[in-house]
């Protein structure tokens, strides 16, 4: 039988259809223990990310040494991410091992079409099934939520062709949900800003390479020293597109921080820089895919 987590406060419902906040999120988190209880033991992809974090620490409070969160380390996994992995493992006490993952070794990676993620998350999942095959893990799982199913996500096809569990999404927890549980248990996750590969940051049909991945991590590690928390590095060649959320726009534009930004992004190797003016979001390079019954952008 594994630990519990500690149960969310309570509040009485609201005049909406839908309960507060803590009261969802805590008959949620009581699911979750119990379908983690119930699969006995776990490998976790672990990136290191908000909802990867946070099924790392539940898997471990319900079953303890039979729950192991792995990351998989290749040029495309921002050294931010790396460092936080280290950070949660260390001061929760979790289970963690680093692997090296190849899917840069892989043509059809590289080429850098709309399905690239499925052919990432194919090299990470076959790698994790096969080492959870040979540790003795009953499942690999990851930290796909509820809010995922309407996204364009073609690494979660290769999830379910490897039988790869979503415990998350399987209970309905939303991010909003997951962020509310990781700072009542004290998660530096719980209000960090959306995480991805950095390949993502690369337009498709534009081929992935070392050389790219790490301009844009430099590009994105500048911007951090510069005190911004919520954007992306855009890689088109030459030109480098930074996406600020809304609340950072205006200290981005500010006149004496533009130069700051030009000189940030020209010392990792862009040309031009240029600022997205509709903002940051997740998925931009998405917008460009024609919709079709294969890859249907929604």
């Amino acid at each position: 039988m594994g630990r519990n987590l500690n149960q969310a406060n309570r509040q009485s419902p609201g005049p909406t259809s839908l309960p507060p906040l803590p009261e969802r999120a805590d008959r949620k988190r009581q699911k979750l223990v119990s379908v983690l209880e119930e699969m006995d033991s776990v490998m976790v992809a672990f990136s290191g990310g908000v909802d990867s974090a946070y099924l790392a620490y539940a898997a471990y409070r319900a079953l303890g040494d039979s729950a192991l969160a792995v990351t998989g380390e290749s040029p495309s996994y921002p050294d931010h991410q790396r460092q936080m992995a280290k950070e949660i493992s260390s001061r929760f006490g979790l289970p963690h091992l680093f692997i090296q993952t190849h899917e840069m070794e892989s043509e059809a990676y590289r080429a850098n079409n709309a399905d690239r993620c499925f052919h990432c998350k194919n090299e990470l999942y076959t790698t994790l099934t096969a080492l959870a095959n040979e540790r003795g893990f009953q499942y690999v799982v990851d930290g796909s939520n509820a809010d995922d199913r309407g996204d364009y996500r073609p690494g979660r096809q290769a999830a379910k062709s490897l039988g790869v569990r979503s415990p998350l999404e399987e209970v309905e927890l939303t991010k909003q949900e997951i962020r509310y549980l990781s700072k009542l248990a004290s998660l530096p996750t719980a209000e960090e800003p959306a995480s991805a590969c950095l390949s993502s940051r690369i337009p498709y049909q534009s081929p992935i390479t070392p050389e790219k991945l790490l301009a844009v991590e430099e590009g994105e590690t500048a911007l951090r020293r510069l005190g911004f928390r919520h954007f992306r590095v855009r890689h088109h060649g030459q030109l480098v597109r930074l996406e600020f959320a809304p609340e950072e726009m205006s200290r981005a534009l500010a006149t004496e921080m533009m130069p700051r930004l030009v000189d940030a992004l020209k010392a990792v190797g862009f040309t031009f820089v240029t600022v997205d003016l509709q903002g940051y979001r997740t998925g931009s390079l998405n917008e460009a895919l024609p919709a079709s019954p294969r890859f249907p952008v929604v």
